[in-house]
């Protein structure tokens, strides 16, 4: 019997503000097949109260529809799954309720991402699924924000996410489905304002072709082919004809626009609003639609971590040069506590915290371009919040609690809540990034000597060669000061000369 290869399948979850979105693809060659794709309206946005909480009703709908995607997913390896959590969950307070009850439902993680990186991987399912030449326009409404973005091939040169979506548009301009033209130039006017910030750069830069993607573009599309422009672009003209359909009504139950869906009347008016503002913002004259989006764009980034590089590796490596890094420091901090953390987990780890350890190492002095005193704290608070285009943001939290905690006082109760990771992952990267750091605190190339780490959870025995610590006594008063950092938090650190290498 002859046995065949079955391709790679792998699969990506946007869980977007109105609906989550499923695709399935194969890995053929160099190329994705899609197999399939699911959707289903959750409408999580509905759920957001005015404390910016999410309601039960809205949380049992995002894990029933996880439920119905896991039952698709059985047997998928988690490096083959990517899920990703856009506006709702980025503003919502309880979203590690939401979070932890998810786990129980889809045993894999789900990456909270920030609207640049949003931005990001739209731009790159559009520019994978939509060969146009020259710059591109994309623009993406959905339920909580507006994602614009400027790029040529696979490479975004200009982007942006602005709290803008039809979700959120459509209960503050047109409560209980109620539609008029007040409301539409209310509506109109608040995305004018949320553009004005930004319209003048797009200008500038200019682009070839706008695309638009996801739902609300797609529906106005659907409108406007059944109104009877076949070739479906979404011209100027044609915006404010639909537009003036939709003010003709007085209730979204009114809109029974042909090729309008049931399921999308009750925000139909908020989009309609937002891309209008967004064409007279930027003077756009046409756009075309894209059936790619951001699930397409974790799909095609997930296949170019397996067989590439990682975005994530160029991103650290610019953001060290920006900040003006030593790197020949930061190298031998990296290669240092990544042997102590490889020795003290015994090598059973996970290869994505070898790599946070490897990048929180290599930009934990970032803060120093601003000021040496507290820089640690000015490392935290860039890695926090900056643009770091392939990190989601609890990688980016992962990354500024390294920085944190790399030197100082080890106020363990001030460590942010997380929800891929738990904090007894991070503890033994904290520790070996703290002892790298003490031991190359003399900044100089003058090798380490051999050293032997044991460790038992809190308790870590570091053996060095016998008379290092006498020859070496600026450092050794270091470690002592860390021992007693140690000894605050409830955590051991013995010192200790090696009995083979005395």
């Amino acid at each position: 019997m002859i046995e065949i290869d079955r391709p790679r399948e792998i699969a990506a979850i946007d869980m977007g503000s109105n609906s989550f979105h499923m695709v399935v693809a194969r890995v053929v060659g160099h190329s994705l097949q899609i197999v399939s794709r699911h959707k289903q309206r959750v409408h999580l946005a509905d759920g957001l109260n005015d404390n910016m909480e999410l309601d039960q009703a809205a949380i049992q709908r995002g894990l029933s529809c996880l439920a119905m995607f896991a039952e698709r997913l059985q047997g998928f390896d988690p490096e083959n799954v990517r899920i990703a959590a856009t506006y709702t969950l980025r503003q919502a307070r309880n979203a590690a309720v939401f979070l932890k009850r998810a786990e129980r439902v889809l045993p894999y993680p789900i990456e909270i991402i920030a609207g640049t990186e949003e931005a990001r991987l739209i731009y790159l399912g559009v520019a994978h699924t939509q060969h146009e030449p020259g710059q591109k326009l994309v623009v993406d409404i959905g339920g909580g924000s507006t994602e614009l973005i400027i790029g040529e091939g696979f490479q975004p040169k200009l982007q942006y996410s602005k709290h803008m979506g039809c979700v959120s548009y459509n209960q503050q301009f047109f409560p209980k489905g109620k539609i008029s033209p007040k409301a539409m130039a209310a509506a109109h006017m608040a995305a004018l304002q949320k553009m004005e910030s930004i319209a003048s750069r797009y200008r500038r830069l200019g682009w070839d072709t706008a695309i638009g993607a996801s739902g609300t573009i797609k529906a106005i599309r659907e409108v406007i082919i059944a109104q009877g422009h076949a070739d479906g672009i979404i011209s100027k003209e044609r915006l404010e004809e639909v537009v003036k359909l939709v003010t003709a009504c007085k209730h979204s139950d009114e809109l029974t626009l042909p090729g309008l869906p049931d399921d999308r009347k009750p925000v139909f008016a908020a989009g309609v609003a937002i891309l209008s503002a967004v064409f007279t913002a930027l003077k756009i004259d046409q756009m075309i639609f894209s059936d790619g989006a951001l699930r397409e764009g974790l799909l095609y980034e997930m296949e170019e971590r397996f067989r590439h590089s990682d975005i994530r590796i160029r991103t650290a490596t610019a953001m060290a040069t920006q900040y003006n890094v030593d790197i020949d420091q930061a190298t031998r901090v990296r290669d240092t506590a990544k042997e102590i953390y490889i020795q003290a987990t015994a090598g059973s780890t996970h290869a994505d915290l070898v790599s946070l350890l490897n990048w929180g190492a290599l930009l934990h002095e970032v803060g120093l371009s601003i000021s040496y005193p507290g820089f640690h704290r000015h490392s935290a608070y860039l890695l926090r919040h900056s643009t770091m285009p392939g990190f989601n943001l609890e990688e980016q939290t992962v990354l500024a609690t390294l920085a944190r905690f790399q030197r100082k006082s080890l106020k363990l109760d001030e460590m942010p809540e997380l929800s891929i990771f738990k904090r007894k992952h991070l503890y033994p990267m904290i520790r070996a990034l703290r002892l790298a750091v003490a031991l190359h605190g003399q900044r100089t190339d003058e090798p380490l000597p051999s050293m032997v780490l044991t460790a038992e959870k809190e308790k870590w025995l570091l053996n060095l060669p016998d008379g290092w610590q006498t020859n070496n006594r600026l450092l050794a008063a270091d470690l002592d000061k860390e021992q007693e950092y140690w000894r605050k938090a409830g955590w051991e650190l013995s010192i200790s000369p090696s009995e083979e290498m005395v």
